[in-house]
């Protein structure tokens, strides 16, 4: 999965910078392990409407912590939550801890919604996993707007409820 990625990178003329690092689960843990890198570092969110019908990948920056209740609003879904590592499986064919942008690749069937916070997209450079945990790619956003659309998910970019 991570050399396909690669390749429709490539193919795309999407440039990117690859930084190996040992397995990172959350955003705190990668800013430990993972030293400074040209991008933006960003949180991924799997979500899902409450009867399982609506699937949003959900990217902010790192440091964000969303208001779940109030995206729903915004977006106009009823009981938004987080989805199971079964839907992030069936859906982006990712295990837990390599959720990403980049999963779009995976999602042939256009059953998953992607929302990036405008603040995360104003950025010159987002940090995305290559469908693993145990890399990071820094993608331009020129870039990475780029691959979404060639796969047909043109990001919604909003201003993400923050908590607090």
């Amino acid at each position: 999965m991570e050399h396909a990625l690669y390749r429709l990178l490539d193919e795309q003329r999407i440039p990117y910078q690859r930084f190996e690092h040992p397995p990172v689960y959350t955003c705190e843990e990668a800013a430990r392990l993972i030293p400074d890198l040209p991008g933006a570092e960003c949180k991924n969110l799997f979500l899902c409407d409450g009867k399982g019908r609506r699937h949003f990948l959900v990217a902010v920056p790192a440091n964000a912590g969303v208001d779940i209740k109030a995206l729903g609003e915004t977006l106009q879904v009823k009981g938004l939550r987080f989805a199971s590592s079964e839907r992030l499986k069936k859906y982006l064919g990712l295990e837990p801890g390599s959720v990403t942008l980049l999963a779009a690749v995976n999602d042939r069937d256009h059953q998953v919604e992607v929302v990036v916070d405008n603040a995360l997209w104003a950025r010159e450079a987002i940090l995305c996993h290559p469908l693993v945990n145990t890399a990071t790619l820094s993608v331009p956003v020129e870039g990475l707007a780029r691959l979404l659309a060639h796969t047909g998910h043109a990001p919604r970019v909003i201003a993400v409820p923050r908590r607090g």
